[in-house]
């Protein structure tokens, strides 16, 4: 079993709008992806702002500052179980298959984190499993001030998934995040 969390701590900048909230094919982004950790043992958002509409537990970040960084941080304290899939507000398309497949391989990983690749060979982090023995290594950072997720992977190494099989499995969409309101179908 797994925790879900759910960051929604942006400032929604190039989206014009707290993202969370846009209605989005009739609910909101927020909705779609909390849905998607249906599997999850628990599910949570991390937030610095209330969504109480949304009927789950809002933590905030605990290490404010440190952008996405700060929401895995927090997500990996409150989270109940050891893994703990995280995923940005900005996922529509993501699925409950989709995170029981991660968290298959999270189960014989050697590595505390599985994470995709997309099709352009990026690694994204804010759809990927975290075990909570990540946590010091994310600590550790916010303080030294290096913010960067990848470091995280890059450190403590990584199950990195290909494009090519969760395309296959999930399709091309499961990878669109709405940075902007015209890049939703």
């Amino acid at each position: 079993m797994y925790a879900g969390a759910v960051l929604a701590g942006g400032l929604s900048r190039r989206f014009g709008e707290d993202k969370a909230l846009y209605p989005y094919r009739g609910k909101p982004l927020l909705a779609w992806v909390l849905e998607s950790l249906a599997g999850a043992g628990e599910r949570f958002i991390v937030a610095n702002r209330p969504y109480e509409a949304f009927g789950v537990p809002v933590y905030p970040d605990l290490l404010p500052g440190a952008d996405s960084l700060s929401g895995l941080h927090a997500a990996l304290v409150h989270a109940r179980f050891p893994w703990v899939a995280v995923a940005a507000t900005d996922l529509p398309f993501l699925t409950r298959d989709y995170w029981d497949f991660l968290y298959e391989r999270a189960r014989s990983s050697p590595y505390p984190v599985v994470v995709a690749r997309n099709p352009e060979g990026h690694l994204e982090p804010l759809m990927a499993l975290y075990h909570k023995d990540c946590l010091p290594q994310v600590e550790a950072q916010i303080r030294q001030g290096d913010f960067l997720l990848r470091r995280v992977m890059e450190t403590l190494g990584a199950t990195c998934i290909p494009a090519e099989e969760v395309v296959a499995r999930f399709g091309q969409q499961v990878f669109l995040n709405a940075n902007r309101k015209e890049e939703l179908p």
